[in-house]
Parts: C-alpha cells; structure tokens; sequence
C-alpha cells in the first residue's frame, strides 16, 4: 500500500453459479465506489444446494441449503462478508450472524421462459398438457389452480443448466424463474411473460440481495450498511415476518406481495395447498413514516427478522415486522396451519 501502510483487504464469500458471481459482482462494484482505498477480495465456494442437484429441493429438507458453507467460513473468519439472495437465507440466521445490508431490489415477479416452438404463446395459450418445469411448490400451487389444463414437473440445476435443459429436449414447454435472476444474468429478452400478482404472487425476498455479515463485526456492519435500500428492507421484513410467523419454509407454498406508496405499506400474503385447491389470501396494510428524530437512546444491535439496519428509524422498522406477524397471525386464524401442515406431511411423503 502507500506509505508501506497495508491496505487491509476485505474477503466477500460467494456461491460458485454464474448468477451468484454476478450478484456478488455487482455488490463488491458498489462497495469500491463507496471505499475506493479498500481492496476486496471474492472467494467462491460450493454449497450443499450446488452439489446436490438430483433431488427436488422441497425435499431435501434443509433450510440452510445454499448458505451453509458460506456461514462456516464467516464463522472462522475465512470471509468477511457473504453475499447471498435474500429468499435463499431462512428468517432465523444462526447465531452470531445478521444480514447487514439488502440492496435495492430487482424486479421480483416471476416470469415464464418458453420453449423456441412456443415463442409468442402465454401459459393459458400452451396446448392441454403441456408441462412446465419448475422447482418450486410456491409456483406449482398458484399455477396449477389458474391454469388446469397445465402439467408441472420438477427442474433442478442453475439457470444455465435449467435453459439448457428447455432448449435442447423437447421435456418442457416452458419453464418458471425469477425475472430478477434472468435480468441480472441478461437473458431478459428469454422472458416471455411476466405473472403479475394476480397469477402468482412471488418469494419471500424474491428479487433482494443480502449481505450476511458476522453480527459483533462493528466495522463491516458499519462498512455494509451503506447499501440498504430503505424501501426494500422495510417491504422484506414485512415478508420475513409473515413467513416466520407462519413458519414456512422451502416445503410449503407460502407467497407474498408487498407495495410501498405514500409512507403506507401494503402486504399480500397467502399460503396454498400443493395442488392450489385450497388457499387463504389476505392483504393488510400499515404506516412507516418516522423519522429518526423520535428514536429513544441507543439500539445498536437491534435485528428484525436477523436483518440490521440501523440507518433506517427502528419504528418503522418495527411496523413492518408487525404487519407481517398480525397478516400471518390472521391466516393462522382462518385455518392456515392445515393447509400448511398437510402440504408439508405430502410433500414428505
């Protein structure tokens, strides 16, 4: 470094995925504008969700699937920081460990990628019984119950891998992904058709990156929370919220919507059998103007739903995980741990 100081060198943990290295890419990218005298280093790393691609992952049954590793080597300091999609981290981190930044989201419907020979079509124009290729139960329940004369099957791999699979075999019509993820990867002209709320609501953190940092690391808290994007963190915890309450996880369908217009924030939650049959939807909505001015004292280590953001007023912060917790609670009321508890004992069996 200059003067024979050591310029101190950040390590960033990342899966090994094209998309992963694009995501955490486009952080470090973020952070050398912010810190122009720090050097950043990214190690990439395989995780039990890479290397296991031959079971569904619903049925895998591990929370932790693609963020394991990556938390082992923060916990003995290998990284300094992990970059993670949000709706990949579970609503309780382990200990010692918060999300310290989620960055401004991306546009977090899902989108459908069609098969050459249907270029053009939507889901409700495919012929009877066309199949289409997705991974996740969330997916599979809305669309099964808005578009009946369709077949869903399982596809497994990374982008690369689940595009190839469509384009080379003639097994699926389409395929479901993230429109964030294709966009990120700049394959947004593949997007054939974008499912609004009204077809399939998306992911808890569907479209947000997070960074996961150790939780007593002051310095790369500090250093990390310049990326928040207030409006994401605050419609995410609102999401995070509702599925923790509801206790979802990977093997049950439980989706979201979240709008934030005028200081109000609006929640869509829902949780649905496999087959869509059965569903319960509700929307409920709070206000999160505060300013910091109002805040009492000191909460350093305040976290909701294991996400930090101290440079966001705590009220508003609180509201949102409030709103969360009362729209589950009201789905819980209405009969949601049923249809919740028989999706999760199906998809075991």
């Amino acid at each position: 470094g200059e003067n024979g100081v050591n310029v101190r060198a950040i390590r960033v943990g990342t899966r090994r995925s094209q998309l992963a290295r694009i995501q955490t890419d486009s952080v470090v990218m973020m952070l050398r504008e912010l810190y122009p005298d720090i050097r950043f280093e990214i190690v990439a790393m395989s995780t039990t969700g890479d290397k296991i691609l031959d079971t569904a992952l619903s049925k895998i049954g591990e929370k932790s699937l693609f963020t394991k590793e990556l938390e082992s080597a923060l916990e003995r300091n290998e990284v300094d920081l992990v970059v993670h999609s949000l709706k990949d981290l579970p609503t309780s981190l382990p200990p010692g460990f918060t999300i310290g930044a989620v960055c401004k989201r991306e546009n977090p419907l899902d989108a459908v990628v069609f098969h050459p020979k249907n270029c053009g079509k939507t889901l409700s124009l495919l012929p009877e019984k066309s199949v289409i290729g997705t991974s996740s139960l969330r997916r599979a329940a809305q669309l099964k119950k808005k578009f009946p004369h369709l077949e869903f099957r399982d596809i497994r791999g990374n982008l690369n891998t689940r595009l190839k699979k469509l384009d080379e075999k003639e097994d699926f019509s389409a395929i479901i992904l993230a429109a964030a993820g294709l966009k990120r990867m700049g394959w947004e002209n593949r997007i054939g058709q974008l499912l609004g709320p009204e077809d399939c609501l998306y992911a808890v953190g569907q479209g947000a990156l997070a960074v996961e940092v150790r939780a007593k690391d002051q310095e790369i808290l500090n250093m990390v929370s310049a990326l928040h994007d207030a409006d994401t963190v605050l419609c995410c915890i609102a999401e995070r919220a509702f599925m923790k309450r509801l206790e979802g996880g990977c093997s049950v369908p439980v989706a979201v919507n979240t709008l934030l217009k005028d200081d109000q924030l609006y929640l869509t939650g829902a949780v649905y059998s496999l087959d869509g049959s059965d569903s319960l939807k509700e929307t409920m909505q709070t206000s999160v103007s505060y300013s910091h001015q109002n805040e009492d004292g000191p909460n350093d280590d305040v976290q909701h739903v294991g996400i930090t953001a101290k440079n966001i007023p705590g009220q508003a912060q609180e509201a949102a995980e409030n709103l969360g917790v009362e729209l589950a609670s009201l789905l819980l009321s209405k009969g949601a741990k049923h249809i919740l508890s028989v999706a999760r004992q199906l998809n075991d069996a």
